[in-house]
């Protein structure tokens, strides 16, 4: 239970009582990023459902402003840094690890944002009914434990820990889960593919796994799985 309140305490901005808690418990509570992912689902498709009342764009701006709000855009600032770093560095391994460890945001990072932000919005918009947006967050966030578990880490420190906390028995679990979830919501299984694009992208272009890829990763899984909802009528 402790490392599932870790597990909330480092994912979301949720009002969660603070626990004691060393290393190996923030490597371990990867194992339950898809629990709170069901959270932000569900707190996202409540904001949407509520904005619909008025009208749909509302109720995507909604269920937008709470994505961001309930996850204090962790994972956008790591879709940002790793844009800034792939843009800026031509080829060079070694420019895109340092851009992506500078602190400040660069043009690429800020389009990056952008889009993505312009991205959801649109596909929030276009979802048929909000009960499935829940789903999403759970599903994009299986993602680092297939990542963790199959990609280096880049640096030593709570990466490579983390690498070390997720077992096999951790990723088939919620897999199956995900199974379950994609027998009743068919466009989830895309999860699948998106996942493993995500995985072999990071070891062809990046050679190794951080957690700015772990955070874009679970962004553009996200904005995948809205795609897949709306051009599957869901």
């Amino acid at each position: 239970m402790k490392r599932l309140v870790v597990a909330f305490g480092f994912l979301t901005r949720l009002p969660i009582p603070r626990v004691a808690a060393d290393m190996t418990d923030f490597a371990a509570a990867i194992r339950w990023y898809p629990m709170v992912g069901l959270t932000i689902g569900g707190l996202v498709a409540l904001a949407g459902w509520a904005g619909t009342l008025a009208d749909p764009w509302v109720g995507a701006l909604a269920a937008l402003a709470a994505w961001v709000a309930v996850t204090g855009a962790l994972h956008l600032d790591g879709l940002s840094d790793l844009a800034d770093g792939c843009g800026a560095a031509h080829g060079d391994r070694t420019r895109l690890l340092a851009v992506m460890a500078d602190p400040h945001v660069g043009s690429f990072g800020v389009v990056a944002i952008v889009v993505q932000l312009l991205a959801k919005l649109v596909l929030l918009h276009g979802v048929a009914n909000w009960w499935p947006v829940i789903l999403v967050p759970f599903a994009a966030r299986i993602g680092p434990l297939v990542w963790a578990r199959w990609v280096p880490p880049l640096r030593e420190g709570l990466g490579s820990a983390v690498a070390g906390a997720v077992r096999l028995r951790d990723v088939v679990g919620w897999a199956l889960v995900l199974a379950v979830a994609a027998a009743v919501v068919p466009p989830l299984a895309v999860a699948l593919v998106l996942v493993a694009g995500w995985w072999w992208w990071l070891k062809a272009r990046i050679g190794g796994v951080s957690g700015d890829c772990h955070g874009a990763g679970i962004e553009l899984v996200e904005t995948g799985l809205l795609l897949a909802l709306v051009v599957g009528g869901f």
